[in-house]
């Protein structure tokens, strides 16, 4: 697993995306006192649920693979001359 240059933005920004598809699919929300952790669990599960990311490998679902994963997917989700994906 290579790490991406801006992951950590990427992340946080795929939350914020997340969070409003979550909403809309009327499946929850995502609340001020969710954890980080909590929120990163979430989002990833809904996402390979909706086989919008491709699962990890049983025994690799730890938080920095999902994250990584969210970040994969938020970097796929942006136009080509956004700044964090360079």
């Amino acid at each position: 697993m290579n790490k991406l240059k801006h992951e950590a933005e990427l992340v946080s920004h795929a939350l914020k995306v997340g969070a409003v598809y979550a909403k809309k699919r009327g499946v929850g929300e995502f609340e001020n006192t969710d954890s980080a952790r909590d929120k990163v669990t979430y989002l990833y599960r809904l996402l390979v649920h909706d086989k919008l990311v491709q699962p990890l490998a049983r025994g690799q679902e730890n938080e920095p693979n999902m994250r990584h994963k969210l970040a994969l997917w938020m970097a796929r989700q942006l136009p080509e001359d956004h700044p964090l994906r360079n």
